[in-house]
Formats: structure tokens, sequence, C-alpha cells
């Protein structure tokens, strides 16, 4: 295990940086929140395709380029810096890894892989239907129901990526079984299926109520009980991703906040050469250097583990202590990069604000800090917190 960065890794940041420097500008992302239609469809494009960042995670045998969560981490990182409006998180690793356990576990079949060829070409975006604030350690029940005609019937709140969405996987109870069945089901974008767009503290990742209306569906894969295995396995590798965006949010912050702090004057000297300053700064950059070890280390346990799960304990503890720490500092860093910014960082044309909302949202997405403390009890042999 390291967490050194490889050089296919820095490779592939390169690429990425270099285009979101040219097509991903902080004044480019307040033209589109302000727009009204903040999902950058051509930054998409050319992430998906030229790139190859759609199908990181799926296996070469169906056209994807077999990487693993360490590169879809470095991925999350720059995305991260840009606050990039893009369904990289909702698409390329939420409805992604999902699929990828349904076909592993045996379950997904044909459908399984014949999505996941379609996300890996860039012809198509998921989105997995499930509330973003929902927790891994306690994934909500279906609330959608598959009819005895193939149809999908159901409301679901919190989804990310579901405007731009070609294809949502919807966890639903099976009406027809006589047993308690729950499955997962692949929905075409289609009249039959009502986006609504709901106010989002994050501006550049909509959230959105999708209801579904006798939908026609495909069954992904079943399984007995109440329990969603694909849907856990998706969120709880999601947060360990999560951490990677976060830590490049806070990196954004700290780097901005130091250089103007260095062009700032104030006194007839830099602001930054104020004691206090320098120490907050400092301070933050132990924090920001402790969240990259979290990160990588949730990242390298993740691309150690087999894609179809379960989660060994190791990498159990290393997602839980990564989105422990990593919201918590990114809040941090961005609450410092708008207070040290003074007046201007209050401003609607700073981006400052952009990354402190992206943060927040962050923090309380796929299961609070709480919730990963408290999940750290067992595996961790700790008390839970009272």
């Amino acid at each position: 295990m390291t967490l050194l960065y490889t050089e296919v890794e820095e490779e592939l940041r390169a690429a990425v940086r270099d285009l979101l420097a040219d097509k991903c500008s902080p004044s480019a992302v307040l033209d589109r929140v302000e727009s009204g239609t903040p999902y950058d469809a051509e930054l998409w494009k050319a992430l998906a395709r030229d790139i190859g960042v759609a199908g990181l995670l799926i296996p070469e045998e169906l056209g994807g380029a077999g990487a693993s969560a360490r590169e879809a981490a470095v991925v999350l990182e720059e995305l991260g810096r840009a606050v990039a409006p893009v369904p990289f998180l909702s698409s390329a690793v939420l409805a992604t890894q999902a699929l990828l356990v349904a076909r592993g576990q045996g379950a997904g079949g044909d459908v399984a892989g014949e999505l996941l060829g379609r996300l890996a070409a860039g012809e198509a975006t998921a989105a997995l239907a499930v509330s973003f604030a929902a927790s891994p350690y306690a994934p909500p029940a279906p609330v959608a129901t598959l009819g005895e005609d193939g149809t999908v019937t159901g409301t679901i709140t919190g989804v990310i990526g579901a405007e731009v969405a070609d294809v949502l996987l919807v966890p639903v109870r099976l009406s027809q079984e006589t047993e308690l069945c729950v499955g997962l089901c692949a929905v075409e974008a289609s009249p039959a299926v009502r986006v609504t767009p709901v106010t989002s503290l994050d501006l550049t990742r909509p959230i959105a109520t999708v209801s579904f209306t006798s939908a026609p569906a495909r069954i992904v894969a079943r399984a007995d009980g109440l329990e969603v295995p694909w849907v856990w396995e998706a969120l709880v590798r999601g947060a360990g991703l999560l951490a990677s965006e976060q830590l490049g949010v806070a990196e954004w912050c700290l780097t901005t906040t130091v250089a103007y702090v260095k062009e700032r004057r104030q006194f007839a000297r830099p602001v930054g050469s104020f004691q206090a300053v320098k120490h907050r700064l400092a301070d933050l950059w132990l924090e920001v250097v402790g969240a990259r070890a979290a990160a990588r280390n949730a990242a390298d346990r993740l691309a150690e583990a087999p894609a179809a799960g379960p989660l060994g304990d190791d990498a159990a503890v290393a997602v839980a202590v990564a989105q422990a720490h990593c919201g918590a500092v990114a809040v941090h860093a961005a609450e410092e990069c708008v207070q040290l910014h003074g007046g201007i960082g209050m401003t609607w044309e700073h981006p400052a604000h952009l990354y402190l909302k992206r943060a927040k949202a962050d923090q309380i997405a796929l299961g609070t800090p709480g919730d990963h403390r408290e999940a750290l009890a067992g595996p961790a042999d700790l008390p839970a917190p009272v």
C-alpha cells in the first residue's frame, strides 16, 4: 500500500486539470449557475469521451478503462478543485458501482453489462435514484414499486444527476412476489419519468424529486428481504471517494487564500505577514495534509477491495475515517477562504461561496460525520459516541 500518486495518476490529473482550466473557470461556473442550467454538457462530453473518465471503474471487456478507485479519486480531487458541474459522482461512481456489484454477484446479467458498456462509451449517463443524504449505514428501503406489468411507480426525493440522466437505476419492491423481495431496475428517461428540480444548497450540483408513473423498466437484479445490497455497496464506496472531492475543495481554498493574503496589503504590508493570519493558515495546512492522508487511504483500500464487494473491515474503517474527517476540513477551509478574503469573499462575483456551499453539501451527503464516527465503533473496537 502506498498513499503516493503513481505516474499514471499524475498524468490523469494533468489531463483533467488542463481541460478544466480551459473550459471550467470560476467565472464560467458562475455563469452556468446564473443561467439556470448548471450542468455543463460539453464539458462532460469532453471528460467522458476524450479523457475517458466515464468508464474508469468499468472493466476493459465492457469498453471501460479497467482502472481502480485510486484513479477515480484523482479525478474527483480535480473536479472538487473546480467545483465542476458534471455528473461524474452520480454516473461514473454511484450508478456504476451499483451496476458493477449487481453484475459481480451474478444478479445483474446482460442488463447490467449492456448498461455499463453504454456508460463506458459515453453514450449515456446514469443516476442512482436514492437520496443523496442517505446514510450508507442505514440505506433507505425502496419506496418505488415494480408492478406485474413491468412498470415502476413511486416518488424519490433528493436525487443528484437525475436532470441529465438517460437511465435511472431505481431500487424497487417487487409487488408480484409473495415473499418480501426487492430489486434494482433500469428506467430510461421518458415522459413517464418526471424530474422536478428543488432548491439545492450546492448550486453546482442540483438535486431533484423523481416521480415514476407506470414507467417501463428492466430488472437489473433482485434479492430476498428488504435490504438492497447493491445500493449499500454503491453508497459506501461513493462515500469513500467523495472524501477525495472534499480534499480537492479544501486544497483550492487553501491555495487561493494563501495567494490572496500575499498580495492584499493593509497598513503598508501584506495581510499574510500578520502572525494571526500565518497561524490560521498553518493550522489549516495541517488539516488539509491530514485530509489528504485519510482520502488517499480510503481510495487505496477501495482499490484493493473486490469490485463486487462486500467490503472488508479495513476498507470500511478507511471510508468512515475519511468521511468523518474530510467533511469538516473542507468546510473549515471554505470558511477560512471566505473570511480571509475579507469583503470580496462575501460577494457573489467571487467563487468562494461556491466552494463553501459544495463543502457543506458534501459534508451532509452519503452520511453525516456523526454517522461515520458511529460506524467506526464496531470495526475499530471503540465506544460509540454518546
